[in-house]
């Protein structure tokens, strides 16, 4: 409790949190190895234990408190030390899980038993800085957008059982952002494949509100907002969305072919205000509301007696949900499998990972949104709940939410360290 006490003036004064070095461990040598399909020596990967007694603490302690609607059952599929967002595989059934710390991990079920046998470091040849971000293209490429970098692993899923992985830098370290910018708030990346073939790349800016000496810089480059970029050679780059605070979460609608992403809103301004966002883009190049608005229409203060420019009013987009405030809503994902009941299909599923600072602890759960018609979102409510307890304490922190190879959707958790699947049963 101190060091939010201490962190929340920090942040409302918009005191920088950005550093001047690179995080990155200068890990050139392994690339052009591994580019060259040449062996580095790096040693064996981790391995994470599976059938253990934490494991079984996991399934007793945490996952006989979710709460579901009738039919629906949730199971352990894997421990993994903190899970963040996923990346499921074509044809291994792999799950590849990106963390704030320097490991991607590679889950894999190889008996199809949908209970994950082994979970293995991936890459440990390559020196990762907030691996975030994980993505996979239907033909086999995968993507990790780190800190300030993007790497492409072409054929990952064929490359995972050695330490050894080609590995391409189709954004080189200190190139996807100034480095002095490089933040170790609001930096966990995501990525995604658009309709159009590109990546699309979240980047969050790093302060409570972007101070005025910053917007220009960050609209430029893309902080505070979303990126698309050729995901072959990273070329092409341009800025498609700005005004977004800290997007942890985008996913394409299958349908429509729209973008639609998670946005966490201001700090410090009260528990219930501003809302969270679930956010719509109709075309590319619109506003999303910050610094002026805190979320939702809610003024900032520190924008709050500043005329917003016409330019910015004539491209802002209003959100589709008001989430509940700091609920940090994250990860999120349309639902187009065959195993849910049909009043799911083309759904979002959206993971809320709780709030750091209301008095009133919220969040921790998962959320569906089901939509109209037109594309848009009609009614949004609570489908999995539990991972906080009745005294307010998270017995997990949800993080992100994948489709599976079978119909069922993955739920990641990085305070249990764990990823849980959700299968439905019938009733």
């Amino acid at each position: 409790m101190k060091n939010a006490i201490l962190y929340a003036p920090i942040m409302c004064l918009g005191l920088s949190l950005s550093a001047t070095s690179s995080f990155a461990k200068d890990d050139k040598e392994n690339l052009s190895k591994l580019g060259s399909f040449k062996r580095t020596d790096t040693g064996a990967m981790q391995r994470v234990p599976q059938d253990t007694k934490y494991a079984e603490n996991l399934r007793t302690n945490v996952l006989r408190n979710i709460k579901m609607p009738d039919g629906f059952k949730i199971e352990l599929f894997a421990v993994v030390p903190d899970a963040r967002h996923m990346a499921v595989s074509r044809n291994k059934a792999t799950v590849w899980v990106g963390t704030r710390k320097k490991t991607v991990w590679s889950v894999t079920d190889r008996d199809m038993d949908n209970v994950a046998d082994t979970v293995e470091e991936f890459s440990p040849s390559v020196n990762f800085d907030i691996p975030n971000g994980v993505c996979y293209s239907r033909d086999g490429f995968l993507y990790i957008a780190e800190r300030n970098r993007i790497l492409m692993f072409p054929a990952a899923e064929y490359f995972m059982e050695g330490s050894d992985t080609v590995a391409v830098p189709i954004i080189k370290q200190g190139e996807l952002i100034p480095p002095d910018e490089e933040s170790y708030n609001h930096t966990a990346r995501v990525c995604a494949i658009g309709p159009d073939n590109k990546l699309y790349v979240s980047m969050g800016q790093p302060f409570n509100v972007t101070p005025s000496e910053k917007t220009e810089l960050y609209r430029k480059v893309g902080i505070g907002g979303m990126i698309r970029m050729d995901r072959f050679t990273g070329e092409g780059r341009e800025v498609v969305a700005t005004g977004i605070r800290n997007s942890v979460g985008h996913a394409f609608n299958p349908k429509d072919g729209s973008l639609w992403f998670t946005d966490n809103q201001v700090d410090g301004m009260g528990d219930e205000t501003p809302p969270g966002e679930l956010n719509r883009m109709p075309q590319m190049g619109m506003w999303y509301g910050h610094p002026y608005y805190g979320g939702g229409d809610v003024r900032t203060s520190e924008y709050k007696d500043e005329t917003i420019p016409q330019e910015l009013l004539d491209k802002y987009v209003a959100p589709q949900v008001e989430m509940i405030a700091h609920a940090a809503d994250l990860g999120m994902m349309f639902y187009d499998g065959k195993m849910f009941p049909k009043k799911y299909h083309n759904a979002i599923f959206i993971a809320q990972h709780g709030s750091w600072n209301a008095v009133k602890p919220r969040g921790a759960r998962v959320m569906v949104t089901f939509l109209d018609d037109d594309g848009n979102a009609a009614k949004t409510e609570p489908f999995a709940e539990g991972w906080m307890n009745e005294n307010g304490v998270y017995l997990g922190r949800p993080v992100d939410v994948q489709q599976y190879v079978d119909g069922s959707i993955l739920v990641s958790d990085d305070k249990a360290g764990a990823i849980y699947r959700i299968s439905y049963q019938g009733g």
